[in-house]
Protein backbone atom coordinates (compact mmCIF):
# COMPACT_ATOMS: atom_id res chain seq x y z
CA UNK A 1 0.00 0.00 0.00
CA UNK A 2 2.82 2.41 0.87
CA UNK A 3 4.48 1.56 -2.46
CA UNK A 4 1.25 2.48 -4.27
CA UNK A 5 0.96 5.79 -2.40
CA UNK A 6 4.60 6.61 -3.14
CA UNK A 7 3.97 5.99 -6.86
CA UNK A 8 1.06 8.44 -6.84
CA UNK A 9 3.12 11.02 -4.93
CA UNK A 10 6.05 10.61 -7.30
CA UNK A 11 3.73 10.93 -10.30
CA UNK A 12 2.02 14.04 -8.88
CA UNK A 13 5.43 15.60 -8.23
CA UNK A 14 6.22 15.21 -11.94
CA UNK A 15 3.55 17.84 -12.67
CA UNK A 16 5.98 20.45 -11.32
CA UNK A 17 8.61 19.42 -13.87
CA UNK A 18 8.71 21.46 -17.10
CA UNK A 19 10.26 18.52 -18.97
CA UNK A 20 7.35 16.29 -17.91
CA UNK A 21 4.77 18.85 -19.06
CA UNK A 22 6.44 19.43 -22.43
CA UNK A 23 6.90 15.72 -23.20
CA UNK A 24 3.33 14.98 -22.09
CA UNK A 25 1.99 17.80 -24.29
CA UNK A 26 3.97 16.40 -27.23
CA UNK A 27 2.55 12.90 -26.75
CA UNK A 28 -1.01 14.24 -26.31
CA UNK A 29 -0.66 16.25 -29.55
CA UNK A 30 0.77 13.20 -31.33
CA UNK A 31 -2.11 11.04 -30.07
CA UNK A 32 -4.72 13.55 -31.28
CA UNK A 33 -2.96 13.92 -34.66
CA UNK A 34 -2.76 10.14 -35.15
CA UNK A 35 -6.47 9.78 -34.38
CA UNK A 36 -7.41 12.63 -36.73
CA UNK A 37 -5.29 11.18 -39.55
CA UNK A 38 -6.72 7.72 -38.93
CA UNK A 39 -3.31 6.07 -38.52
CA UNK A 40 -4.08 2.44 -37.81
CA UNK A 41 -2.81 -1.04 -38.59
CA UNK A 42 -5.52 -2.95 -40.48
CA UNK A 43 -5.50 -6.68 -39.86
CA UNK A 44 -8.87 -7.12 -41.59
CA UNK A 45 -11.49 -4.55 -42.65
CA UNK A 46 -13.19 -5.04 -39.26
CA UNK A 47 -10.06 -5.42 -37.10
CA UNK A 48 -7.88 -2.34 -36.80
CA UNK A 49 -5.26 -1.39 -34.25
CA UNK A 50 -5.30 2.33 -33.48
CA UNK A 51 -1.79 3.39 -32.49
CA UNK A 52 -2.81 6.23 -30.18
CA UNK A 53 -2.55 3.92 -27.16
CA UNK A 54 1.25 3.97 -27.57
CA UNK A 55 1.29 7.69 -26.73
CA UNK A 56 -0.87 7.22 -23.63
CA UNK A 57 1.18 4.26 -22.42
CA UNK A 58 4.44 6.19 -22.96
CA UNK A 59 3.22 9.11 -20.87
CA UNK A 60 2.14 6.77 -18.07
CA UNK A 61 5.37 4.80 -18.19
CA UNK A 62 7.51 7.94 -17.98
CA UNK A 63 5.50 10.01 -15.51
CA UNK A 64 3.02 7.77 -13.69
CA UNK A 65 -0.71 7.41 -13.13
CA UNK A 66 -1.52 11.00 -12.08
CA UNK A 67 0.03 12.52 -15.20
CA UNK A 68 -1.41 9.64 -17.26
CA UNK A 69 -4.97 10.28 -16.07
CA UNK A 70 -4.71 14.01 -16.84
CA UNK A 71 -3.17 13.28 -20.25
CA UNK A 72 -5.94 10.77 -21.02
CA UNK A 73 -8.56 13.38 -20.16
CA UNK A 74 -6.85 16.03 -22.32
CA UNK A 75 -6.36 13.62 -25.25
CA UNK A 76 -10.02 12.63 -25.29
CA UNK A 77 -11.43 16.15 -24.99
CA UNK A 78 -8.94 17.71 -27.44
CA UNK A 79 -9.48 14.83 -29.87
CA UNK A 80 -13.21 15.45 -29.83
CA UNK A 81 -12.99 19.22 -30.30
CA UNK A 82 -10.18 19.00 -32.87
CA UNK A 83 -12.37 17.32 -35.42
CA UNK A 84 -14.42 14.51 -34.01
CA UNK A 85 -17.73 16.38 -34.21
CA UNK A 86 -18.92 13.85 -36.81
CA UNK A 87 -19.29 11.31 -33.99
CA UNK A 88 -22.20 13.32 -32.55
CA UNK A 89 -22.56 15.08 -29.22
CA UNK A 90 -19.75 14.95 -26.66
CA UNK A 91 -20.21 12.09 -24.20
CA UNK A 92 -18.20 12.23 -20.94
CA UNK A 93 -18.19 8.46 -20.50
CA UNK A 94 -15.41 8.07 -23.06
CA UNK A 95 -13.36 10.69 -21.20
CA UNK A 96 -13.82 8.61 -18.05
CA UNK A 97 -12.53 5.58 -19.99
CA UNK A 98 -9.45 7.56 -21.09
CA UNK A 99 -8.79 8.60 -17.47
CA UNK A 100 -9.19 5.00 -16.31
CA UNK A 101 -6.76 3.92 -19.05
CA UNK A 102 -4.18 6.40 -17.78
CA UNK A 103 -4.57 5.00 -14.28
CA UNK A 104 -4.14 1.40 -15.45
CA UNK A 105 -1.11 2.08 -17.65
CA UNK A 106 0.44 4.15 -14.86
CA UNK A 107 -0.02 1.44 -12.24
CA UNK A 108 1.43 -1.29 -14.47
CA UNK A 109 4.21 0.54 -16.32
CA UNK A 110 5.41 3.38 -14.07
CA UNK A 111 8.64 2.51 -12.32
CA UNK A 112 9.77 5.57 -10.29
CA UNK A 113 12.73 3.75 -8.78
CA UNK A 114 15.74 4.38 -10.99
CA UNK A 115 16.76 0.71 -11.02
CA UNK A 116 16.25 -1.08 -14.33
CA UNK A 117 13.71 -3.88 -14.54
CA UNK A 118 14.31 -7.22 -16.19
CA UNK A 119 13.06 -8.07 -19.66
CA UNK A 120 10.82 -10.78 -18.21
CA UNK A 121 9.27 -8.33 -15.74
CA UNK A 122 8.72 -5.76 -18.49
CA UNK A 123 6.95 -8.31 -20.69
CA UNK A 124 4.70 -9.29 -17.76
CA UNK A 125 3.89 -5.63 -17.07
CA UNK A 126 3.07 -4.92 -20.73
CA UNK A 127 0.79 -7.97 -20.99
CA UNK A 128 -0.88 -7.13 -17.65
CA UNK A 129 -1.43 -3.49 -18.62
CA UNK A 130 -2.87 -4.25 -22.06
CA UNK A 131 -5.04 -7.11 -20.78
CA UNK A 132 -6.52 -4.83 -18.08
CA UNK A 133 -7.10 -2.05 -20.61
CA UNK A 134 -8.88 -4.41 -23.00
CA UNK A 135 -10.97 -5.98 -20.25
CA UNK A 136 -11.88 -2.95 -18.12
CA UNK A 137 -11.83 -0.07 -20.61
CA UNK A 138 -12.63 -1.62 -24.00
CA UNK A 139 -14.90 -4.55 -23.12
CA UNK A 140 -16.33 -3.13 -19.89
CA UNK A 141 -16.67 0.64 -19.94
CA UNK A 142 -16.77 1.34 -23.69
CA UNK A 143 -19.33 -1.40 -24.30
CA UNK A 144 -21.50 0.10 -21.57
CA UNK A 145 -21.14 3.59 -23.09
CA UNK A 146 -22.12 2.16 -26.50
CA UNK A 147 -25.32 0.72 -25.06
CA UNK A 148 -26.18 4.22 -23.79
CA UNK A 149 -25.15 6.25 -26.86
CA UNK A 150 -26.10 3.82 -29.65
CA UNK A 151 -29.11 2.28 -27.94
CA UNK A 152 -27.95 -1.26 -28.68
CA UNK A 153 -28.44 -4.13 -26.26
CA UNK A 154 -25.37 -5.29 -24.33
CA UNK A 155 -26.07 -8.90 -25.33
CA UNK A 156 -25.86 -7.92 -29.01
CA UNK A 157 -22.53 -6.07 -29.01
CA UNK A 158 -20.67 -7.75 -26.14
CA UNK A 159 -19.75 -11.05 -27.90
CA UNK A 160 -18.24 -9.18 -30.87
CA UNK A 161 -16.30 -6.80 -28.62
CA UNK A 162 -14.91 -9.66 -26.49
CA UNK A 163 -13.80 -11.58 -29.61
CA UNK A 164 -12.27 -8.47 -31.18
CA UNK A 165 -10.28 -7.54 -28.06
CA UNK A 166 -9.04 -11.11 -27.56
CA UNK A 167 -7.81 -11.27 -31.17
CA UNK A 168 -6.10 -7.85 -31.00
CA UNK A 169 -4.51 -8.40 -27.57
CA UNK A 170 -1.33 -10.26 -28.67
CA UNK A 171 -0.66 -7.81 -31.52
CA UNK A 172 -1.18 -4.82 -29.21
CA UNK A 173 1.11 -6.35 -26.58
CA UNK A 174 3.90 -6.79 -29.13
CA UNK A 175 3.49 -3.21 -30.39
CA UNK A 176 3.38 -1.87 -26.83
CA UNK A 177 6.48 -3.83 -25.78
CA UNK A 178 8.61 -2.43 -28.62
CA UNK A 179 7.22 1.08 -28.05
CA UNK A 180 8.08 0.89 -24.34
CA UNK A 181 11.58 -0.37 -25.16
CA UNK A 182 12.10 2.46 -27.66
CA UNK A 183 10.86 5.16 -25.26
CA UNK A 184 12.93 3.72 -22.39
CA UNK A 185 16.13 3.65 -24.47
CA UNK A 186 15.44 7.14 -25.82
CA UNK A 187 14.84 8.46 -22.30
CA UNK A 188 18.10 6.92 -21.04
CA UNK A 189 20.08 8.49 -23.91
CA UNK A 190 18.53 11.94 -23.49
CA UNK A 191 18.85 11.86 -19.69
CA UNK A 192 22.51 10.88 -20.05
CA UNK A 193 23.21 13.67 -22.55
CA UNK A 194 21.37 16.27 -20.43
CA UNK A 195 23.37 15.32 -17.33
CA UNK A 196 26.70 16.04 -19.08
Amino acid sequence: MSNLISRFKSSAKNLQNVRCLSITAMFVALNVAMDLCGITIKLTPELRISLGFICNASICMLFGPVVGMLAGCCSDILGYFAGNFSMGAYFPGYTLTAICGGLIYGLWLYHPEKTSISKKSLIARVIGAKACINLICNIGLNTFWLTITAGKAMSVILPFRITKNLILLPFECIILYFAVMFVTNFQKRTSHSLSK
